[in-house]
């Protein structure tokens, strides 16, 4: 079986939050997933937790805790009326975040398929 990843970086001009992240994506209908599904990457595990949705201000102090800038965190966010969603990384520095989507990708009607494997 193959697979395909999917990925979109994105660069800013100053540092931000995880808070201001999710504050600017809720303006235009993304959400944090329900529940709340996060990582702080502090050991080089990247385990993640998931907390009931009551959680969030707490999630969101953990995740832009000075103890974590230097470490990539994350959150799982999804578009209610897209029905889609995924995984929103926030790497060291807070410069630089990226988004792989991985609830209920689409396969696009002019996209190529993955070739078979035998």
């Amino acid at each position: 079986m193959s697979s395909r990843t999917a990925a979109i970086d994105f660069t800013f001009a100053h540092e931000f939050t995880v808070r201001a992240g999710i504050r600017a994506l809720a303006a235009i209908g993304w959400a944090l997933e329900d529940p709340l599904s996060f990582m702080v990457n502090d050991d080089d595990l990247y385990d993640w937790r998931t907390m009931p949705r009551d959680h969030t201000q707490d999630v969101l102090a953990l995740l832009d805790a000075p103890e974590h800038t230097n470490h990539d965190v994350a959150v799982c966010i999804y578009h209610r009326m897209a029905s889609t969603g995924g995984q929103l990384l926030f790497f060291p520095g807070r410069m630089t975040c990226g988004f792989i989507p991985t609830i209920n990708r689409r396969h696009l009607p002019d996209s190529s398929e993955p070739p078979s494997m035998p």
